[in-house]
Formats: C-alpha cells, structure tokens, sequence
C-alpha cells in the first residue's frame, strides 16, 4: 500500500514537470518576442552600414590616420598594397587625343606580363582570338576573316595581316594592347568585351604564331639559298 502511495505521487509530480515544459516549450514557439534575446558578438550581427560616396559623421569618423580619439578612421580608400579586381595587370597608358600619337609610340615600350601561355590558356586565347578578330583578321590571321573574303566580303578594306606582314610581326606587344584597348583606325576599342588579362593573352597568341611562322619560314629560305 506504501508503495503504491510513493508511485501516485511520483506521477503526479511527473505530471507537474510535463506539464510545465510544455508549458515553456509553447510559448517559446510564439511569435510574439517579448526580449530582444542575447546577441554574442553584436559587431558581427549588426555590421555598420557605410556608403562609399555619403558624407561621414564628422563625431564619428576620421580621415586622418594619426587620430588618437575613439573615431573611426574611415578614408574611401582601398587598402595600401591591394589591387582591385580585373585590374591585375594594370596598363597605365591614357588613350591619345584626336590627332595625338604620343601615348600609342610610348606604348611601344610596354612589355606582355605573360611570357607564355599554358596548354588551358592557350586553348582560351585561341577562343577568344576566334570569336573577337577572326571576323575579320582571319583565322590564319592572314587578314582574310568572313569580313574581307578575298575583297568579296562587306568590309571595305583589308583588315591587317598579322602573320606574314612585317609591319605587325614587328609591332610591340605594348602598341598591340594600345590598338586593341582603345581602337586603331577602322578597329574599334574591345575595351568593354574583354578583360586586361584576356587582351593580353590574345596578342600572346598572335606572337606566338607570329614567331612560329618565321621559324618555318627560315628554313625553307636556307635551303632555297642552298638551292643556288
């Protein structure tokens, strides 16, 4: 009978406890939000929100990097050492005025930063070579594109012969980014179609089969001069 005693009123306290965590459980699945509840790190949570071009807080932000105060320094510039992206491979040269040429002849001085291209970049300059200047330099870069076909095509002129013209075989990588940064005659500017580092791996491209062709070339010229 005491045993049976001790067991009611184990239950009934049991019942208690279900009770009241249920209870909790229930209201802490309400909607209504009665505390603002605990945030651990408050600054990573709430991040400050700062525009780039808005007027600063004058008692809140400073420009000036030697400021001891608790204000923030903040000046809208990028960070000392860093580069923005797709400005990797930086090109410092202005485009010419009209009638101007000094900034395309000193262009001639500007080096390729890629020296070479590997198997993928390869395979992608040529890509990019086909779909932007093989409309109209060729896919041999003969000058020869769907645009020009042998003069029966709808482009007035003939687009430059990159491979087996002197001109362009001996024309800068600088001056080549030059002319295809911001335009050259009849071609106008791929600026805004392709990146610094895709304009650069086409006139990669370009050299390397320029020089391809003249490493044919001269052994077929030795052995014609043998020949006589």
């Amino acid at each position: 009978m005491l045993k049976l005693h001790k067991l009611n009123r184990m239950m009934k306290k049991l019942s208690v406890i279900s009770f009241i965590t249920a209870g909790i459980a229930l209201a802490g699945c309400s909607d209504v939000r009665r505390e603002p509840g605990a945030v651990y790190m408050p600054d990573m949570a709430y991040s400050r929100a700062f525009e780039t071009y808005a007027e600063k807080d004058s008692t809140l932000f400073t420009t000036d990097p030697t400021d001891a105060s608790d204000k923030i320094f903040y000046n809208n510039k990028p960070v000392e050492g860093t580069i923005s992206r797709g400005e990797e491979l930086p090109f410092a040269i202005a485009k010419d005025k009209a009638g101007d040429t000094t900034n395309y002849i000193a262009s001639k001085l500007v080096t390729s930063p890629l020296t070479s291209l590997s198997g993928g970049d390869s395979v992608e300059a040529e890509r990019l070579y086909l779909v932007n200047c093989g409309i109209c330099h060729g896919s041999k870069l003969d000058g020869n594109g769907p645009l020009w076909k042998d003069g029966n095509g709808p482009f007035p002129a003939a687009p430059a012969m990159l491979v087996g013209k002197a001109q362009y075989e001996n024309m800068p990588e600088g001056q080549m980014f030059y002319s295809v940064t911001y335009g050259k005659n009849l071609m106008g500017s791929y600026a805004s179609q392709l990146s610094r580092k895709q304009r650069w791996q086409i006139i990669r491209y370009i050299k390397t089969k320029q020089l391809a062709k003249k490493a044919t070339a001269a052994p077929a010229s030795a052995v014609i001069a043998a020949k006589k």
